[in-house]
C-alpha cells in the first residue's frame, strides 16, 4: 500500500517578497511517498514543513496550535496579557493540567516534527532528479539538527522524554504504535548533543546566499548543543532531590541525584569553543552609531531587533507573527490614526521594570544608584522630558528600549508626536480602551518598529550572541569561579548597553562566586527581557516558587494621576513544585503504559 503524505501550508525560509520556487507550497497537497521522494521540489517542500515546527514566539496569544508559540512572556514575572483567552493567564493562576490543550499541543507538535525529520532523513536518498550528493548530505544534516532541536524544546518543558532514535515512524502515526518508556535526562542530553555534533559536520558556517537565511547552520546546531548542556547543568536537573521519585516502571532513575560541577564545566567548554570558532567574526555584538558618528547604546539595543539578519543573530524564525506582537505593544492611543493605535494589551510588570539598572549601572535598591522613588523631573534628560515621574528618569538605555511608561513619546512620529497616557482616563488607559489596555500600567516595547504596527515581514530572533556570552559567563562561574572570562563577557554586554562595567570607576566587580552569580542573573533579566528566556531561567534555577508565586505588581490602573502611580498587586499567581515540569499529556500516558507521569500531576 502506498503511504499518503500530507504537506501542509508552510512558512518560507527567506525574507524575499516572493519565496523561491522550491519553497512555494500549495495548501493541503496530498502526495504519495513515491511522488514525494522521487522529486526534488516536493522533497524540499517536505523538509520546509519540518522547519515549520520552529516556534513562532511572537504569536503568544494563541500558543501551541500549529505555530508552537509559547506562553513564556505573559507566563513569567516579566509581563501580563489583558485578555482572558490568552492561555498564559490560566497557567499563571494554576488553572491547567495534563488535559489542557497547550500541554498536548507542544508535546504532539514537536514529536510530529521529530518523526517527520527522521522520515525525511530515511527517504531523501530516493530522490534522483536534479539534486547533488552534497545537497542531500546538507539536507540530512538540517533535518538531523532540527530533530535534536525539537527534543531540546520538549525537554525544557517536560524533562526526560522518549528518545525515538532512528526509528522511522510515519509523522501521522497513531500514538498507540509507540509503547516506550522515558529515557533519563542525562541520556536525552547526551543524545541531543551527539546528534547536533553530527549535524554540524555537514552544515555551512554561513548561509550560501541571501535566499538561504533561516536555514540551519553550523553555528545554530552548536548553539543548541551548548544550551542543552547548560540546561543539564542547572539545579533543576543537576542533583535535584525533589525529583528523586521520578522513575520508570522498572525503577530506572530519570533525574541524576548527585550534583556534578563537571556538568557546568562541560557546558562552559562548549560555549568557549563556540566563541573561539565564531565570535567575533561570524557573529558580533550589534552596535550602531548616532547621526554624528558616535556609538549609541540606545540605538544599538533597539535596532538590533529591527535589523534583520544582523551579525548578532544566530537563530531566527522568518515570517513570524510580528504584526500580532506589535499590536500588543502599540498603546490604544484613542483618537489617533490606525497606524499608531493598537491595544497595549501586553503589559510589563513592576517586577520587571524595577529590574532595570539606573544610568550608573546599579540596581535601584543600591544606595549609590541615584534612584529617586517619588516626584517628577524638573528638567529633560537624554531619554525623558521634564515632568516625567522620577523613577523612570536616569535609567539605563535598555529601560527605554524595553518599556513604554506614562508620558513616553511614541516611536511612530510619522503623523506627529504622540504622548502615551496610561492612567485610567488617559488616551491609552483602562477606562478609555475598553478591552484594550495594560493591566500593569506599563507596556512592553522591545522589538517594536518605528512605523505602523501592521507589518508582517520581520524575523523573530530566537537566539543571539548576547545569549551565548551570558550563558558562558554563568556556566564558567559555576565551574571555575574567579576565571577572568566570567567578568569579561558580562562586561561586554554592559559596555554595549552603555552602562559602567564592573571593576571600573567606583563600581566594584562582584567579589565571590555567589555575588557573581547574582550579577549574572540580574544582567540576564535585563539584557534578555521579553525574549522568552526569563520563564525558563527561573525554572532551571529552581527559584520560580518565589518569583512566579504570590502577588505580581503594577501601577494602579483604575485611577488617574497621581493615584495611578501607586504600586499595587494586580494578580496573585500560583507556582508550586509540580509546575517545574509540565505534565505529560493525559492521553499519551493513558495509551503508552510505559510512559510515567511527572510528579504532582
Amino acid at each position: 500500500m502506498k503511504k499518503l503524505i500530507y504537506i501542509s501550508l508552510i512558512a518560507c525560509l527567506t525574507l524575499a517578497s516572493s519565496c523561491k520556487k522550491f519553497l512555494d507550497q500549495v495548501p493541503n497537497d496530498r502526495l504519495t511517498l513515491e511522488e514525494t521522494f522521487t522529486n526534488r521540489a516536493t522533497a524540499e517542500k517536505f523538509l520546509a514543513n519540518v522547519y515549520n515546527n520552529i516556534p513562532d514566539e511572537f504569536g503568544q496569544r494563541n500558543p501551541g496550535g500549529s505555530k508552537n508559540a509559547g506562553l513564556w512572556t505573559g507566563g513569567s514575572d516579566e509581563a501580563d496579557f489583558v485578555w482572558g483567552f490568552v492561555q498564559s493567564n490560566a497557567m499563571n493562576i494554576g488553572s491547567w493540567d495534563a488535559n489542557t490543550g497547550f500541554v498536548g499541543d507542544f508535546w504532539n507538535n514537536y514529536y510530529r516534527g521529530i518523526r517527520s525529520a527522521s522520515f525525511f532523513m530515511a527517504n531523501i536518498d530516493q530522490v534522483t532528479n536534479d539534486i547533488s550528493t552534497e545537497q542531500k548530505v546538507r539536507y540530512k544534516a538540517e533535518a538531523r539538527a532540527l530533530r535534536a532541536m525539537f527534543y531540546f524544546y520538549i525537554m525544557r518543558l517536560y524533562g526526560p522524554v522518549i528518545l525515538l532514535g532512528e526509528t522511522v515512524t510515519p509523522p501521522d502515526a497513531p500514538a498507540g504504535q509507540i509503547q516506550l518508556p522515558r529515557n533519563s535526562f542525562d541520556e536525552c542530553v547526551d543524545y541531543v548533543s551527539s546528534e547536533l555534533d553530527k549535524a554540524a559536520l555537514d552544515l555551512p558556517v554561513v548561509p550560501a546566499n541571501d535566499d538561504n537565511y533561516g536555514r540551519i547552520t553550523k553555528g545554530i546546531a552548536l548553539a543548541f548543543k551548548a544550551q542543552t548542556l547548560l540546561l543539564a547543568a542547572s539545579p533543576l536537573y543537576n542533583g535535584n532531590t525533589d525529583l528523586a521519585n521520578l522513575k520508570n516502571n522498572d525503577g530506572k532513575q530519570l533525574i541524576n541525584q548527585s550534583v556534578s560541577v563537571s556538568k557546568w564545566k562541560r557546558a562552559a567548554d562548549v560555549y568557549k569553543d563556540f566563541i573561539t570558532q565564531f565570535a567575533p567574526g561570524t557573529y558580533n555584538l550589534f552596535k550602531k552609531n548616532d547621526a554624528a558618528g558616535n556609538f549609541d547604546p540606545y540605538l544599538s539595543c533597539r535596532d538590533l531587533f529591527l535589523t534583520d539578519w544582523n551579525s548578532e543573530v544566530i537563530f531566527a524564525r522568518v515570517q513570524s507573527s510580528i504584526q500580532s506582537r506589535q499590536y500588543e505593544m502599540t498603546p490604544y492611543h484613542n483618537g489617533k490614526n490606525s497606524e499608531s493605535r493598537g491595544s497595549g494589551g501586553l503589559g510589563a510588570t513592576q517586577n520587571q521594570v524595577d529590574a532595570f539598572f539606573t544610568a550608573n549601572g546599579r540596581s535601584i535598591d543600591d544606595a549609590q544608584s541615584g534612584y529617586v522613588k517619588t516626584g517628577f523631573a524638573s528638567t529633560a534628560t537624554k531619554y525623558t522630558k521634564a515632568g516625567i515621574y522620577n523613577p523612570w528618569v536616569n535609567r539605563e538605555p535598555r529601560f527605554y528600549v524595553n518599556i513604554t511608561f506614562n508620558g513616553s513619546t511614541w516611536l511612530n512620529t510619522a503623523n506627529g508626536e504622540i504622548i502615551t497616557e496610561l492612567y485610567n482616563n488617559g488616551n491609552s488607559g483602562k477606562a478609555t480602551g475598553g478591552g484594550d489596555y495594560t493591566t500593569t500600567g506599563y507596556i512592553v516595547r522591545k522589538a517594536m518598529g518605528l512605523g505602523k504596527w501592521q507589518v508582517d515581514n520581520r524575523t523573530d530572533i530566537l537566539y543571539r550572541l548576547a545569549n551565548v556570552y551570558l550563558d558562558y559567563a554563568e556556566a564558567l562561574n559555576e565551574a571555575e569561579p574567579g576565571n577572568a572570562d566570567v567578568l569579561k563577557y558580562v562586561n561586554l554586554i554592559r559596555e554595549r548597553a552603555g552602562i559602567p562595567q564592573y571593576g571600573t570607576g567606583n563600581l566594584n566587580a562582584p567579589a565571590s562566586q555567589a555575588e557573581m552569580r547574582e550579577a549574572i542573573r540580574k544582567e540576564r533579566r535585563v539584557e534578555l527581557a521579553f525574549e522568552n528566556v526569563r520563564y525558563f531561567d527561573t525554572r532551571r534555577w529552581k527559584i520560580a516558587e518565589v518569583t512566579d508565586n504570590g502577588p505580581i505588581y503594577g501601577l494602579n490602573i483604575t485611577s488617574n494621576l497621581p493615584e495611578f502611580l501607586n504600586v499595587v498587586p494586580f494578580e496573585t499567581r500560583v507556582f508550586t513544585k509540580k509546575h517545574y515540569l509540565w505534565p505529560i499529556p493525559g492521553n499519551d500516558v493513558n495509551v503508552d503504559k510505559e510512559l510515567i507521569q511527572n510528579p504532582g500531576w
